[in-house]
């Protein structure tokens, strides 16, 4: 009588561990997603305020994908590389 209430206590703590791992292992994705998703948005929002200051500079960086998505990987290096690769290429 003892041993099934063991068991079944043993049981319980398998399957919330297990609960656990697969709910670690499946929200491991959406986390990657959401900090490319809010990052990509920083850069938007990055080039956005390069181009309000080149307006007056007469500079403007274009913003498609390939752009936010550098400044959102790389951060303030990427939105530099950005400005640099503009200068330089034209």
């Amino acid at each position: 009588m003892v041993t099934d209430g063991i068991q079944v206590l043993l049981a319980m703590v398998f399957l919330g561990f297990l609960v656990y791992l697969v709910g670690k292992v499946l929200l491991k994705p959406f986390k990657l997603i959401f900090k490319l998703l809010y990052n990509s948005i920083a850069g938007l929002l990055a080039l956005w305020f390069v181009n309000l200051l080149g307006a007056y500079l007469g500079f403007h960086v274009p913003v498609n994908w390939l752009t936010v998505l550098l400044v959102g990987f790389l951060g303030i290096p990427g939105l530099l590389l950005v400005i640099v690769l503009k200068l330089l290429i034209g």
